[in-house]
């Protein structure tokens, strides 16, 4: 019984290790942006999520006076 048990730690070493030498070789293939690309990438998602922030804002205003309006009634 103890010899299954050391079967399958062994197992579960090989496949742990196996698994960061394969996500190591994965990332060694990806194309890491330059740094002027990174600033590029950074700026559109600040100003996306503010465009987004202030619509939903401006949404969330309107509802609300709407719903207060209907709670006068």
């Amino acid at each position: 019984m103890a010899n299954v048990a050391k079967g399958q730690d062994k197992s579960v070493a090989l496949r742990v290790s196996r698994f960061f030498r394969e996500s190591r070789a994965e990332l060694r293939k990806v194309t890491w942006p330059n740094r002027q690309e990174l600033v590029t990438y950074t700026a559109v998602v600040i100003v996306t999520t503010a465009i987004v922030a202030i619509f939903l804002g401006v949404i969330d205003l309107v509802v609300s006076q709407l719903l207060g309006l209907l709670g006068r009634i």
